[in-house]
């Protein structure tokens, strides 16, 4: 429910977040539809959902850990999260931008958030999403987060926050409007700012977290016919950079300054977010890979996305496949092996889940009429459901197989076959994961009461289905009673995935017990690289 008090606390920014996710959801495609500036590639209204999406999540997962406490989360809590969610799912050049605009007030914000402090946050988070602007052009989302902390900024003194906001919120419509005279792509196109639209619409939903009323709406946003295609050339995409390259980057200050640079001199639409080590770096370029060793020069790029404008313009896509595999993996070791076997894939880092988005654009990048859908981890069923639903309205059916863990993945790409019916094939598939019992070994951080006993932090879990079954002082005296308990229920084939750092010899010990102590069972190891967990076990 919407916050009722004057105020901007956890709840408040909690429900901030969603309500702006509901209403980006609703504006999405007519946003999409007004995207002419920078580029006209109609992704505007996409890209601040999912830059929104991860905001969210972050602060549902701060909200979450606070579950079995006796408090709740702190305003300071809630807004670092809400800034750092965004800039780890930054997506496009307003997504980007709104990322630094949420950082900006969560730095004024975490410092105190009453309603004395509201203004202030809008006018640094308008000033730092300037600052990170290689190039400001007005009659963009920039002007209208000016205006919206100007106006902010125009209320006396002593006001409730809900004032505060509503006047935020009127001052970015109005500048909205203005838009179309101060840049002329937009004023050809007969549409306003479609990165000022979204932020608008954040904004409406901020008035609606503090003040439990949500302002009057403006009229949904919409383009002139032909508003994108009619794009004069001088302003059409193929007059600018080929591509637009997006990673993360572990860096410090002066190397980030050389790295804004180095990348002005490469490209346009620069947008470099973020600080204390970690930032966001956005651009458009002619030469992908020498704004990506840029990056390398400068820290360590990761998450890295390259998009070709020029393929999205022509069209040129292959012939669609009839069907394709999508599946989540915790490893890049995993993530080779089912590259291998056809699929495509989806890196799910530790602490970083991925988003709904990410997976609707593996879905995509399958370029498949049918597409089976593997998230390997139950808790990301719900965002699975999502995407798989964002897929269908795009016309790819899409057959959403629950699976739990990543060892029940593989036992279901394991009997994958594209010359069968797409129904049968999922039958199989389903059949297949739900006959894999799963288990895998993890390190207790802290004391705490588990379904086989009190553990000690540093103490090895060894969990089967989910729940903590065994615990242990080391990971092989663990894995092995893991495996006996799994194998007295029988069993033909044990799948092993080992992490990173786990030596070789665990794995041949392992297959040694099997092989001595349960005679008909087949065991497989697999490398799952990089991963949470040091050993995934699978029992088929």
């Amino acid at each position: 429910m919407p916050q009722t008090a004057d105020d901007l606390d956890a709840v408040a920014v909690r429900t901030w977040c969603s309500l702006a996710l509901d209403a980006l959801g609703r504006e999405r495609e007519a946003i999409d539809a007004i995207n002419v500036y920078p580029v006209a590639d109609g992704d505007t209204g996409t890209n601040l959902y999912l830059t929104v999406e991860s905001a969210a999540a972050a602060v549902e997962a701060v909200f979450a850990a606070h579950e079995t406490g006796t408090s709740a989360p702190s305003t300071a809590d809630a807004v670092r999260a809400m800034a750092h969610g965004a800039l780890i799912g930054a997506r496009g050049n307003s997504g980007t931008i709104l990322a630094q605009l949420l950082r900006g007030m969560a730095g004024v914000l975490a410092e105190g958030a009453g309603p004395g402090r509201l203004a202030p946050a809008l006018a640094f988070a308008a000033a730092s999403a300037r600052e990170a602007v290689a190039r400001p052009v007005e009659g963009t989302v920039l002007t209208v987060a000016a205006e919206a902390a100007a106006a902010a900024g125009r209320v006396a003194e002593g006001a409730g926050a809900s004032t505060v906001v509503r006047v935020a919120y009127e001052g970015a419509r109005t500048a909205l409007d203005a838009t179309p005279g101060q840049l002329a792509v937009l004023g050809r196109a007969g549409v306003v700012d479609a990165g000022g639209q979204g932020l608008v619409a954040v904004l409406g939903a901020l008035v609606e977290a503090v003040s439990g009323r949500a302002p009057e709406r403006a009229p949904a946003p919409s383009a002139a016919p032909s508003a994108v295609v009619d794009c004069p050339a001088s302003d059409a995409p193929q007059d600018g950079p080929a591509f637009e390259v997006i990673y993360l980057l572990e860096a410090e200050d002066p190397a980030v300054e050389r790295l804004r640079a180095r990348l002005d001199t490469l490209g346009d639409s620069l947008v470099v977010v973020g600080g204390d080590g970690l930032w966001n770096v956005h651009v458009h370029v002619d030469d992908a890979g020498a704004a990506v060793e840029a990056g390398v020069e400068a820290g360590r790029p990761y998450r890295i996305r390259i998009t070709h404008f020029a393929a999205d313009r022509l069209h040129a896509r292959p012939e669609p496949a009839q069907r394709a595999v999508v599946v989540v993996v915790p490893g890049d070791g995993l993530g080779g092996l089912c590259t291998e076997a056809g699929a495509t894939t989806v890196l799910a880092r530790p602490g970083e889940p991925p988003a709904s988005g990410e997976l609707v654009d593996a879905i995509r990048r399958a370029h498949a009429r049918e597409v089976v859908l593997l998230p390997n981890d139950g808790d990301l069923r719900h965002t699975a459901a999502a995407a798989a639903e964002q897929a269908r309205t795009e016309g790819v059916r899409v057959a959403l197989i629950p699976t739990r863990a990543a060892v029940q993945g593989i036992a279901a790409l394991a009997v994958h076959e594209p010359d069968r019916s797409f129904d049968e094939d999922v039958v199989a598939m389903t059949a297949a994961a739900g006959a894999t019992r799963y288990a895998e070994l993890a390190v207790a951080e802290r004391q705490s009461w588990t379904m086989a006993g009190i553990c000690q932090a540093g103490d090895i879990l060894g969990l089967i289905d989910g729940d903590v079954a065994v615990i242990g002082e080391d990971v092989p005296e663990t894995a092995r009673k893991v495996l006996d308990r799994m194998l007295s229920a029988g069993g033909e084939l044990v799948t092993l995935v080992l992490g990173e750092d786990v030596p070789d010899t665990l794995a041949d010990a392992l297959e040694e017990h099997v092989r001595e102590g349960y005679l008909a069972v087949d065991t497989v190891v697999y490398r799952g690289g990089h991963q949470c967990a040091p050993l995934l076990i699978g029992v088929e």
